[in-house]
């Protein structure tokens, strides 16, 4: 997800698989939200919105009680439990804190009913399109589902499902899912079901609903690529849009096979610049200008599907496992296509959205000090989560780093993961000890500050390096362009301390000498 198109040009010990960190939502640790059926009714004389959920959870024995998300009505939003059921028979239940705490007795899979009915605050967003149409758009990201859907609201909880949406037969829907039928239902009204078989979280859980111009526009291993945009800029979302095909096929091809039902590509209202639901991404109205200007954007939200989606973080403070992996693959695709000149251009935007955010904000990637997911999100969590996966394939190799990159998927999709667990499948492949490399780029905060300089004396290039930040000696390969007689030669210098003087043979006086000329480490220079 982009928190904004902006974002386009621009327990501090490694935690084990088996901890959330400060995460601090209260988890089912004895169910298991297997499948969701969410049958809405939207209608064009009000907001408020009528739904049936049924929630097939897996009970362990012992099991007593079942807590599900939903936000209460307590003045004009919200919503109001119509009826609870477990089969068809009704149940008591408790509903405080807007979470429905429903009674368990026996174990296995246990299907429950849920009626209720009001009009969302927030996570369905019910207005108008800039053209004035009415629409209604699923805005989930991160914790806002519970608004208009009763569920598990947390990403650790993943379930397949299924959208049954009765509107009014003028509209055009797309959901969550591979559309399965769609029926007239002869009053004026029509149904649309959307059925999604592998586990999503109900972060990107979204349908859309309101006048769309659809286009197929490709095919990528059996995997339909499709354009939902305004009716009124069709030809420019259908020319925008158009690039998603080529992105899929690049990610396909290096990371591995495409997880979901379809890729629809949604011109939507969305509080972000573009929001990666699972096989229906989102992307902010003004996105669409014929200019074919999001690539970046799309190949962001694209690269989520595996990263965030797929191989979802078990914690919310290990929210750069989704964006820092799609920051730093989209940055992958746009290498792949414009060359590595372009790979060294996003990073040095990216390097300097870092050490500005930094000195606002010191903070490591993973902060286990956030409590609110709304707060996760930073330019550590996007550009610094994606500076290290950059010195990692640096420290890997391409070869390494990419085989590692598709273990690690194969490894954790449909599922869930914390940084400790990418560290253990990086390490398994590499044969290497990243224990250190995770704990100062992850779980440090800051990167190095270096204060340096250089002379030329017999027939050496003596480099001096002191490390300027004080509160952590960072151990890192920094590399050394030495630019003699029009050639530019790279020489690695291993840096581990806080003073140290490093001298390079050169047979002639360099014309000039640079830092970190190929754009692999992250620091901030302060002096020469």
């Amino acid at each position: 997800m982009k928190k904004s198109y902006l974002l386009l040009a621009a327990l501090v010990l490694l935690t084990a698989s088996t901890t959330h960190s400060q995460d601090v939502y209260e988890r089912n640790e004895s169910a298991d939200v297997k499948h969701y059926v969410f049958n809405l009714r939207l209608n064009d004389v009000n907001n408020e919105i009528k739904g049936e959920a049924l929630i097939t959870v897996d009970l362990e024995p012992g099991t007593k009680n079942f807590t599900l998300d939903l936000i209460r009505k307590t003045s004009e939003f919200g919503m109001e439990i119509t009826g609870v059921s477990e089969g068809e028979t009704p149940i008591s239940y408790e509903y405080k804190n807007n979470k429905i705490i429903l009674p368990v007795s026996g174990s296995g899979s246990k299907t429950f009913k849920v009626q209720y009915q009001g009009i969302p605050e927030r996570g369905l967003v019910i207005d108008t399109t800039k053209f004035g149409q009415r629409s209604f758009f699923g805005d989930n990201w991160p914790n806002l589902a519970r608004h208009w859907l009763p569920c598990v609201d947390h990403p650790y909880d993943k379930a397949t499902l299924e959208f049954k949406i009765t509107a009014p037969d003028h509209y055009d829907i797309v959901a969550t899912g591979k559309k399965i039928e769609e029926s007239n239902l002869g009053d004026g009204y029509k149904i649309t079901h959307y059925y999604e078989p592998a586990p999503v979280a109900m972060k990107v859980v979204t349908i859309g609903v309101t006048r769309f111009a659809t286009k197929l526009l490709g095919m990528v291993d059996e995997v339909q690529v499709t354009a939902w945009v305004y009716p009124e800029n069709r030809e420019d979302g259908f020319s925008d849009y158009a690039v998603a095909v080529k992105v899929l096929d690049y990610f396909v091809d290096n990371i591995g096979p495409y997880p979901y039902a379809k890729l629809a590509n949604m011109q939507a209202k969305t509080q972000w610049g573009g929001l990666e639901n699972a096989g229906t991404i989102a992307y902010f109205e003004n996105s669409v200008s014929g200019k074919n200007e999001v690539e970046g954007l799309i190949a962001h939200e694209i690269a989520h599907q595996w990263f965030g989606n797929s191989a979802t973080e078990n914690s919310w403070n290990h929210v750069w496992l989704s964006e820092g992996f799609a920051t730093y693959f989209a940055i992958l695709y746009q290498e792949s296509v414009y060359g590595d000149d372009r790979r060294k251009e996003e990073l040095k935007l990216d390097r300097t959205q870092i050490i500005d955010y930094y000195k606002a904000n010191p903070s490591s990637v993973v902060d286990t000090s956030i409590k609110d997911p709304m707060k996760v999100l930073s330019t550590n969590t996007y550009q610094k989560g994606g500076w290290v996966l950059n010195m990692l394939r640096r420290r890997l190799g391409d070869e390494i780093f990419w085989k590692g990159i598709r273990h690690y998927y194969e490894t954790y999709k449909n599922s869930n993961v914390l940084t400790g667990d990418f560290r253990k499948v990086m390490e398994e492949i590499s044969g290497d000890d990243l224990k250190s490399f995770f704990q100062q780029w992850i779980h440090t905060k800051g990167y190095p500050e270096l204060l340096w300089s250089w002379k030329y004396q017999n027939k050496k290039v003596v480099v001096s390096i002191e490390q300027k930040q004080n509160h952590y000696t960072f151990n890192f390969p920094l590399e050394i362009g030495i630019k003699t007689n029009g050639k530019m030669r790279v020489d690695t210098l291993q840096v581990n301390d806080n003073r140290q003087t490093f001298e390079i043979p050169s047979d002639t006086k360099p014309e000039e000498v640079t830092l970190d000329p190929e754009v692999w480490l992250l620091f901030e220079e302060t002096g020469k």
